[in-house]
This record gives structure tokens, sequence and C-alpha cells, in this order.
């Protein structure tokens, strides 16, 4: 009887290991390699993950700056099947605490994208600029918006 049990028990775990979804580091590649950025990106967080249309989503990047800055902004360029869809250009200040210390910190950009934005791969390129325009980091990474072609409801 305990020996039913337990198989049962590795059984059922086994199950669960194979329909747990899989934990995937983002790739997060930089535009310039040989560049020295001042900003390390280590992590993109993106939540919900695939995103969802005409649903809000949160773009968490946890980064670590090796100097100080008082300002800045994002620019952000979003590809679809190489095709340039989306530039949007942020006060670094509206996503993160400013001044920004060297060390570790967070910028988090929350975006509704349409309803009719159609399904499938996506690249983000980041570029952070200090005060006076100087690049600080510039990365890509990809994303996916889950969903069926037919726009949603909340057009």
């Amino acid at each position: 009887m305990a020996t039913i049990k337990i198989d049962l028990i590795l059984t059922l775990c086994f199950v669960a290991f194979l329909l747990a979804p899989p934990i995937q580091a983002r790739k997060i590649t930089y535009c310039d390699k040989k560049n020295n950025y001042a900003i390390k990106v280590k992590d993109v967080v993106i939540s919900p993950d695939p995103v969802t249309r005409g649903k809000p989503t949160t773009f968490s990047i946890y980064a670590s700056a090796s100097e100080s800055f008082s300002g800045g902004r994002v620019v952000i360029d979003v590809y679809y099947i190489g095709i340039n869809v989306h530039t949007e250009k942020i006060d670094l200040c509206n996503e993160t605490s400013c001044p920004v210390s060297s060390g570790d910190f967070v910028l988090s950009h929350v975006q509704t994208l349409p309803g009719i934005t159609p399904p499938g791969s996506y690249t983000l390129k980041l570029r952070m600029e200090d005060g006076e325009g100087k690049q600080m980091t510039c990365v890509s990474f990809g994303f996916s918006i889950g969903g069926w072609w037919l726009p949603t409801s909340d057009m």
C-alpha cells in the first residue's frame, strides 16, 4: 500500500514538472558590444509575459549605474518582423527615482498595447541618455504578444 502511494506521488510530481512553464532568462543584447556603457542592464522582466493586447503591461529593467546622474531620457524603439512600428521618448525621471545614484536601480514602464496589435515576436531596443544626451546604455531584447489575430473587444 505504501509503495502505491509513493508511486502515485512520484507520478503526480513528474506530471506537474512536465506541465510547469519553462523559466527562461530573457536574452539581452548590447547595441555595441565594445562600448563600456555606464549603465549595465542585468535583467528585463515583463508582466504579463506574453504581453496581452489591450491590457497594461509592465516592463521592468533591472540595471546598475557606474556613475550617478540627475536625469535624462529613455528612447524605446519596437520592431515587428524587422520594421520599426513604435518609437517613444520618455523622461527618465518619470520611470525611476531621480537623481540616480551609482549602483543598482529599476526602471519601470507601463504600456497598454492597442487591441489591434498583431500577435507574434517583437524586438524592443532601449537607449538611456543622461541630461546632456550622452548615451548611458543601449540594449535590445525580444518579447511576445499573445492572442489571436482578431482585435480584442476593448479597442
